[in-house]
This record gives C-alpha cells, sequence and structure tokens, in this order.
C-alpha cells in the first residue's frame, strides 16, 4: 500500500527516519529552509515549494499559484510509490496537509474527493488544508469544485501549535 506521511519541520528528521521515507516535498515559505535533508532522501527526489501559508494575496508573502500546482503534480506523478512520501510543512497543519489531499487526488483519480477528505480528518484532527492550494489543483485536475467542497465540508481542523505525524494511504480503505 501506497504510504504518503506528513510532519511539521520540526519533525522531519525523526518521521524520516522512522517511515523509510524516499521522497520528499518541502513547503516552507519563501526563505525557510530545511537545515539538512534527511539521509535517506537523495537530492533528485526532494521537491522545495517556497509558498506562504495564505489564503488571500497578502503583499510581502508569495500567494498559492498554479506553477507550484504543476511542481507539485509533476513530482507526485514521478514517485515511485513503492517507498513512502514525505510531506512537511513549518507545523504540519496546512500547507502539507492540502498537498498530501492534492496527492490522493492526483494518484487515485476514482477515490471520492469527500472520502478522501474524511480520510485526511480520521489521520489527523488538526489538518486544516491550504484551501488556496487546494482550489488550484482542484482546477487543475478537473475535479469541477470537489474537492474544495470536501475540504469545507471537513472544516477546520483541532487549533494546535503543531500537528502531529500522521499517514494517509494512496489506497481507499478497505472495509
Amino acid at each position: 500500500m501506497s504510504a504518503i506521511y506528513v510532519c511539521s519541520l520540526a519533525r522531519l528528521p525523526e518521521t524520516a527516519m522512522a517511515t523509510k521515507a524516499k521522497s520528499l516535498l518541502t513547503l516552507l515559505s519563501p526563505g525557510g529552509v530545511v537545515a539538512e535533508r534527511p539521509p535517506s532522501i537523495a537530492a533528485d527526489r526532494h521537491l522545495v515549494i517556497n509558498v506562504s501559508d495564505i489564503v488571500t494575496p497578502t503583499e510581502g508573502h508569495t500567494h498559492p499559484q498554479a506553477g507550484h500546482i504543476a511542481d507539485l503534480l509533476a513530482f507526485f506523478a514521478a514517485w515511485d510509490r513503492v517507498d513512502p512520501l514525505l510531506i512537511h510543512c513549518y507545523a504540519g497543519v496546512s500547507r502539507s496537509t492540502a498537498a498530501a489531499y492534492i496527492a490522493v487526488c492526483a494518484l487515485a483519480p476514482d477515490r471520492d474527493e469527500s472520502e478522501v477528505a474524511r480520510s485526511l480528518r480520521a489521520a489527523s484532527p488538526s489538518a486544516t488544508p491550504n484551501a488556496s492550494l487546494v482550489a488550484l489543483a482542484d482546477s487543475a485536475l478537473g475535479r469541477a469544485g470537489r474537492m474544495s467542497a470536501a475540504i469545507t465540508a471537513i472544516g477546520r481542523g483541532e487549533d494546535c501549535f503543531e500537528g502531529a505525524p500522521f499517514r494517509l494511504d494512496l489506497d481507499a480503505p478497505t472495509a
């Protein structure tokens, strides 16, 4: 079963080690850096997207753009789906959970958007996917607003400073 893991920047080293991930997606504000890429991640399997965690354009910040989504989708398409994929942002709550949701919707196009959103909520009570990233992906994937509606339906996650690491499976859960 293909696994996607999500964590915060602070939990990156231990989560990479525990999951044995071989692909890494970093979503940090411009100027944010990963002090050291985990040793299990090759440079060509680490994508860094510099985007601010905002939903409306704000001066001095980098608002999510269609180009960010194109880069995400290409990275996800190149993932071997054998070794785990690890996604992180600063807190492991918004940008990274949006990216995990987008990955599942992109790579498992037959999965219902609402079911994926409910799986995300079950895996992470604090997940609050960035609505701008989701809306852009919704459009790029031709999901006709269903991805955004599903994220709206699960609502804002529990308040926290940092989300706990979690796993989201690419395949639908079996009954």
